[in-house]
């Protein structure tokens, strides 16, 4: 069979080649169509064998002939071959599309009557497959499978069918979503620019369910729009095959129309990086929430679990592979309230189903970052060293480095500061010998920050040890503003201004926290913001401006209690302590009197709620 088919495609290219000789060839698209209309589907290897073999025998001739007539008739038919080669370059790559197409049907249709049919669809629509399918592409399956169903029996055409619907279904909805994509953005006057919102008037999901058409996704960006939990939706529901896969389709084209839209904001490229990054979360967060609305509502819910978890896993592993992917920073980077409250849990779920990739030890370490912040240190462990091994097997040194740099600032929390500067001395180490200059900035910082809290603890007084210290913090900063990254700029200020406090010198720490704030408050790290806050109060407090270190606590302890993080107390108690010592009277005055410096950054709603916080902090200690 094959040795026949070789010989057919030989005399085709033959006689194309002769034809040309000729004159009867006017266009490459002629010999285009004839390609199209000869080489038959699956067999295009014989094919390229043949071409292949032609224009290695037709270039020795041309090398080696002597005649010069045979020559240059040689030379002519060299120059068709290479006419046909271009023209079958074309054919491949438009018939490669078409291949992946047919081989993505097969093995959807393949997995009928089993239950990985659906984590199968998941797959071959995968954007992270070399070749991901276009929305075009998406098109092709949707009328290629309601084609095949015609030829399958009665018991799967139903479900074929099904699948081609829910195809179609959600590109009507992008249809009709494309074009006011962003147009929330710009509704958005006030407050903090994210997917939260004040319930039922605000962010992406009240503009979408008014555009969208189809009841199953409307319903579901209502119940958003609302205030209201993906598991509420599904409680709601009783979604076909067709229904999800619907949802699947039209959330994919948000995600990714969004973070292509934010990637583009090149005006204001750290703008477009955090609102990128507060997509990814939203929508991986998403996708998490429903496959635990799945688990709790639906008998049998294994299939929408599993297809939930794949789906979460593959936006997390198209966010690892971002160059602005937070290694150093936290989820607090892009979150707030309580959306972020139980992100952390959604996120860790399908995390657990995965096997070691370098993607998920990059999601671990984002994960792990932001455990510490919670205040769930030992779980913060668990993740930066699972984290770490897995770099390591990956060889991803930077992933590496930030563990290791994560694991010393952890350590430190614990009061642990021998593992922690044993931890920054191999991130230092490590960061250099891979050129890791950010890292390397961290690890610096890391280091010196330990080795002032350790001679603290010890209660040693030697002014070199700390002035050696010192000096690593500042090189660190150095560095971290050489390579202009603002998150590590941010922590090296936290750090400094800390080892100032820690030296009794309030003055200098001051002007550390406040360029600290500044920093953290261009990365948007709300968690940075609110430490440095914090710190910046007991740094007033020491200087005795009770009025400064009421609006500097103050801020800081209702914007780390927003992002459910236990650093709040810090601040709470700060204030209980002045408060004892001014008495209630004095302190509701003092707070009154800096009401106009606080209601900017947080509102009247946190400032009337900082009187219940400090309660709270009371009620609990």
């Amino acid at each position: 069979m094959s040795e026949s088919l070789r010989d057919r495609y030989l005399n085709q290219i033959d006689r194309i080649a002769q034809m040309t000789l000729k004159g009867e060839i006017r266009s490459k698209e002629q010999v285009y169509q004839m390609l199209v209309e000869q080489v038959e589907s699956g067999t295009g290897e014989i094919f390229e064998r043949c071409l292949g073999d032609r224009l290695t025998e037709t270039q020795h001739q041309v090398d080696t002939q002597t005649d010069e007539l045979k020559q240059a008739r040689a030379s002519r038919t060299l120059r068709a071959l290479s006419t046909i080669q271009g023209e079958w370059v074309r054919w491949q790559e438009k018939n490669q599309a078409t291949a992946a197409l047919d081989t993505a049907v097969r093995q959807i249709i393949h997995g009928l009557g089993t239950e990985e049919h659906l984590s199968l669809f998941l797959s071959v629509t995968d954007p992270n497959q070399p070749k991901p399918l276009s929305l075009a592409q998406w098109q092709q399956l949707a009328k290629k499978l309601q084609q095949d169903a015609g030829d399958l029996s009665p018991d799967w055409a139903p479900m074929v069918h099904e699948l081609a619907q829910g195809i179609t279904r959600s590109l009507e909805d992008w249809g009709r979503l494309e074009n006011h994509l962003v147009s929330w953005i710009y509704d958005q006057s006030r407050g903090q620019l994210g997917f939260e919102g004040v319930p039922g008037d605000r962010g992406p999901w009240a503009t979408w369910a008014k555009q969208v058409k189809s009841p199953v996704p409307q319903a579901l960006f209502q119940t958003l729009a609302m205030g209201g939990s993906a598991v509420e939706w599904v409680e709601r529901q009783n979604l076909s095959l067709g229904d999800f896969v619907e949802v699947v389709g039209v959330l994919r084209c948000l995600q990714q129309g969004l973070v292509n839209w934010f990637d583009k904001l090149v005006y204001d490229s750290k703008v477009g990086s955090k609102l990128s990054i507060s997509t990814f979360l939203a929508f991986s967060i998403l996708w998490s929430q429903l496959a635990n609305g799945f688990a709790q509502t639906t008998p049998n819910s294994n299939l929408m679990v599993n297809a939930c978890f794949q789906i979460t896993l593959q936006i997390l592993r198209t966010f690892a592979q971002c160059s602005y992917f937070p290694l150093y920073g936290g989820i607090f980077a892009s979150f707030s309230g309580e959306y972020l409250r139980d992100a952390l849990d959604y996120l860790d779920e399908p995390l657990r189903q995965a096997e070691g990739t370098q993607e998920k030890a990059r999601v671990l370490t984002l994960l792990g970052s932001s455990t510490r912040a919670l205040g769930q240190i030992e779980r913060a462990i668990a993740f930066h060293q699972e984290a770490l091994d897995i770099a390591r097997t990956a060889e991803d040194s930077i992933c590496e480095v930030a563990n290791l740099n994560h694991l010393s600032r952890t350590c430190v929390v614990q009061k642990n500061y021998s593992e922690a500067i044993n931890y920054a001395q191999r991130a230092v180490i490590l960061s250099r010998q891979k050129g890791d200059r950010l890292g390397e900035a961290n690890a610096i910082a890391n280091l010196g920050y330990s080795e002032v809290l350790q001679a603290q603890a010890l209660e040693q007084a030697d002014p070199d040890l700390y002035e050696m210290a010192v000096d690593r913090l500042q090189q660190g900063l150095d560095l971290a503003d050489k390579v202009g990254d603002r998150q590590s700029q941010a922590l090296c200020l936290s750090s400094l201004g800390i080892a100032y406090l820690v030296l009794e010198k309030a003055e200098g720490a001051i002007a550390y926290f406040e360029k600290g704030i500044q920093a953290a408050q261009f990365t948007g790290d709300l968690y940075l913001q609110g430490l440095n806050l914090t710190y910046l109060g007991e740094a007033y407090y020491r200087l005795e401006d009770y009025s400064k270190t009421i609006q500097t606590a103050s801020l800081g302890m209702y914007l780390l209690e927003q992002i459910a993080s236990t650093s709040w107390r810090q601040a709470a108690g700060l204030l209980t302590i002045l408060r004892g010592q001014v008495g209630t009277e004095e302190f509701q005055r003092l707070l009154g009197e800096v009401r106009s410096a606080i209601i900017p950054v947080i509102g009247v709603d946190g400032y009337d709620a900082l009187p219940d916080l400090l309660e709270q902090y009371q009620g609990e200690s």
